[in-house]
């Protein structure tokens, strides 16, 4: 069930790479949020921004401006934006609102984990406390034990932890030197897990789950098929318990049928843990199957965003028409009468006077257009 409040907020992100004097602009300007237990599918052709877009969040990129919100709290804040105002600005009133809003992107950031963890050691304060009120005296020394085994973990625990990457490549994410036991177990092991025992039966546990086996553990990457090496990515997030995940083109590098296989175990992980999942794919027909809202990327910019359904009956950006056009169907008198849409932004568009900006078209469709596309798209969705 999809809860409308939204576990993960995007706020005009910006994610630039500088090459001497070069700027490239990865993500610009992308905004979105995530509703708590659905999945959010982000498409476009390759090289749009979309892998970008998903390490930034997961923080793998320290973000040039913008902000990102996990559980209403900040866990990323890009500075660029108010330092490039500041060198311009000539308010004193302005001048020192820039200095402070850069000063709390960046306590925020410093901070967020430190409340997350007071947050944490809070909530398992008051679970142990009843039970050690309500446990027998020998069983008390063991919940007391165990209450500060939790609390030594809940001290490291960072906010970021919540969320987990699932990589697009499952050959080149998986540390070759490294036995699968050790590869699935590093986070545990990094948030402080000592006991042995304890992460042998948590990977047995996440290996049964993704369809392997216990045997399994002690081999190397280079020993399993793809699709294999995919579902040993997916035990590896997992077993952090996160509540997102992103996932990077899971099922790019993979055959259909395995690509089936891993889609329907997402499925029902998400079912079984309640997980949050940024899709991230750039084939049309998966990421309808899968996901509840979509969000289409171009050229580092959000072009449209609505609900799966929305999205494929009523395209309105000529970038989305273009991509669903292009969608092969197995019935050879459609194939035979479809008609690639080509997408040419000089000849569709002409921001030159009037710039383009994201906006609400229907309840929750948004469109990347500029006032005389916004009244030619109200037109033709009254007429209809």
């Amino acid at each position: 069930m999809i809860n409308q409040e939204p576990l993960l907020r995007v706020e005009h992100l910006c994610q630039y790479f500088k090459a001497g004097n070069f700027v490239t602009k990865a993500v610009d300007d992308v905004s979105f949020d995530i509703r708590k237990g659905e999945v959010f599918g982000l498409v476009g052709e390759s090289g749009c921004g979309k892998t970008t877009t998903g390490r930034s969040i997961i923080k793998l990129y320290n973000i040039t401006s913008g902000n990102i919100y996990f559980k209403g709290t900040r866990i990323a804040a890009g500075t660029q934006s108010y330092k490039d105002e500041l060198q311009t600005a000539k308010d004193p009133a302005r001048i020192a609102e820039l200095k402070a809003q850069i000063k709390a992107a960046r306590n925020d950031q410093k901070n967020c984990d430190k409340a997350y963890a007071a947050k944490r050691m809070e909530e398992l304060k008051n679970e142990y406390e009843q039970k050690i009120k309500a446990a027998a005296d020998e069983e008390k020394v063991r919940l007391e034990a165990q209450y500060k085994a939790e609390l030594r973990k809940a001290r490291k625990t960072r906010l970021v932890t919540q969320i987990q990457m699932i990589f697009q490549d499952p050959i080149a994410s998986l540390d070759p030197r490294m036995t699968v036991r050790e590869i699935i177990s590093e986070g545990l092991v990094i948030q402080g897990e000592r006991d042995k025992k304890v992460i042998d039966e948590k990977v047995y546990e996440m290996l049964e789950l993704v369809g392997l086996v216990r045997e399994h553990a002690s081999r190397y990457p280079h020993e399993f098929s793809g699709g294999q090496r995919q579902r040993i990515g997916v035990a590896r997030s997992i077993i952090m318990n996160p509540e997102l995940i992103i996932a990077d083109e899971p099922v790019s590098a993979l055959d259909v049928s395995v690509q089936a296989q891993v889609i329907n175990l997402l499925n029902e992980l998400r079912e079984r843990f309640g997980l949050t999942i940024l899709f991230i794919a750039h084939d049309l027909s998966v990421v309808k199957y899968f996901s509840d809202r979509i969000g289409v990327m171009y050229y580092g910019k959000m072009v449209e965003l609505a609900d799966s359904d929305e999205l494929f009956a009523h395209p309105l950006h000529p970038y989305t028409r273009s991509l669903l056009s292009a969608i092969p169907l197995p019935d050879p008198v459609y194939e035979r009468q479809r008609r690639r849409i080509t997408y040419n932004p000089l000849a569709e568009h002409d921001y030159t006077v009037d710039r383009p900006s994201f906006r609400e078209v229907r309840p929750g469709h948004f469109v990347q257009c500029n006032e005389a596309e916004y009244q030619r798209i109200m037109t033709e969705l009254s007429v209809k």
